[in-house]
């Protein structure tokens, strides 16, 4: 059992390690930003528990295993998106068990009674995005504190009826490590349904005091000492964003031609979104035709954005939209080696603005041909 909990909570720094890793290496993430609260319900298992109790000669043996029942998880959290993917949440939990099994001299035999577990919990969140907006992958992983019940315990085999009862609660550090898939709700800003996995840790020792029925018949003060406790469980879950709006279409707008040699299209952006839909796509082809019918020795494709994001995300956005233009007017049949890319971030407004605004006239590619 104690290489059991040695491996799982390696498990959970592996998990914790991916999440920094990812978070460091992936191109973009879903731009979560704002106040949400979410709530989730499911089922986990907990591992066998090792246990031991003094007097011994009232709680059977000092060498205990409790064997638990799978039972039901609730959650309710708070939290904070930063609108670069990485979110963070207080979180408070119930996890209820029933006793199944007890293992230990003159055991083992059934057990009865119900092992709980309250905890509150800090949470570090990263949302990905996988070029979908129907599903968002996450990692995340949590520390915090954990108070745990043990009601009722009892066992009987062909010696008298074996119990302890306590009303203490204890409590411990605990942790846990989480992957989960989040699905925005069509039609409904900022809301999503989840579905999770969670492994569950309280790695330090727990002394329960309280009394024990000896097989003589007395009651008699007692104490339990249970060990480590691991679980895993699932999870389906709703999340609701406070600051979310509907997502306006793409607005794709044909500026007119500048005079002489230059002309220059410009084609919008949705709010953090690189994609182009029909009707930007015949901006482009426009653009391209053109090319082929004026004296033109450079196309520039210049992306922007707006100032809601970090100055170093919207860089990084600005590219991808350039990029998007680049190649669908190489598909269109413009040389590459005639294309020159820049991304100019927020830097260059269309529409002046303060730090933090959702333009739409900023957020926007300019093909120019030189």
């Amino acid at each position: 059992m104690r290489l059991h909990n040695r491996r799982l909570s390696r498990s959970a720094g592996w998990a914790l390690g991916a999440l920094a890793g990812l978070a460091a290496t992936s191109a973009s993430a879903q731009p979560f930003q704002g106040l949400y609260v979410g709530a989730g319900v499911g089922y986990h298992d907990t591992q066998d528990i090792k246990a031991s109790g003094t007097p011994v000669s009232a709680l059977g043996s000092a060498g205990l295993k409790l064997r638990v029942n799978g039972g039901f998880v609730g959650l309710v959290s708070v939290g904070y998106g930063l609108g670069n993917g990485f979110r963070f949440e207080i979180e408070g939990s119930d996890r209820l068990n029933n006793l199944g099994h007890l293992t230990g001299t003159p055991f083992p035999t059934s057990a009865t009674g119900s092992l709980q577990t309250y905890a509150v919990m800090a949470n570090a969140l990263f949302d990905l995005d996988v070029g979908s907006p129907w599903v968002y992958p996450y990692l995340g992983g949590g520390v915090g504190y954990a108070w745990t019940d043990l009601d009722r315990l009892g066992a009987s085999s062909n010696n008298p009826v074996y119990g302890f009862s306590s009303s203490a609660s204890k409590g411990g550090f605990a942790y846990q490590g989480i992957a989960g898939l989040s699905f925005p709700i069509p039609n409904v800003p900022g809301l999503s349904m989840s579905a999770e996995y969670r492994l569950f840790g309280q790695p330090d020792s727990r002394n329960l005091s309280g009394s024990a029925a000896t097989p003589g018949g007395r009651t008699v003060p007692a104490n339990l000492r249970i060990g480590s406790t691991f679980d895993n469980a699932g999870l389906i879950g709703i999340r609701y964003a406070f600051d979310v709006q509907l997502p306006s279409m793409p607005v794709v707008v044909q500026a007119p031609p500048v005079p002489a040699a230059a002309r220059s299209y410009l084609v919008f952006f949705d709010w953090d979104r690189a994609l182009l839909n029909d009707r930007a796509r015949q901006i482009v082809r426009d653009a391209a035709e053109a090319s082929r019918h004026v004296t033109v020795t450079r196309i520039e494709v210049n992306g922007n954005t707006d100032t809601s994001g970090s100055p170093a995300y919207n860089q990084r956005l600005s590219m991808r939209r350039a990029r998007v233009v680049a190649a669908e007017l190489i598909k269109d049949g413009v040389a590459r080696d005639a294309i020159a890319i820049h991304g100019f971030g927020d830097t260059h407004l269309l529409v002046s603005t303060g730090p933090g605004v959702r333009e739409p006239q900023n957020r926007r590619v300019e093909i120019v041909l030189k």
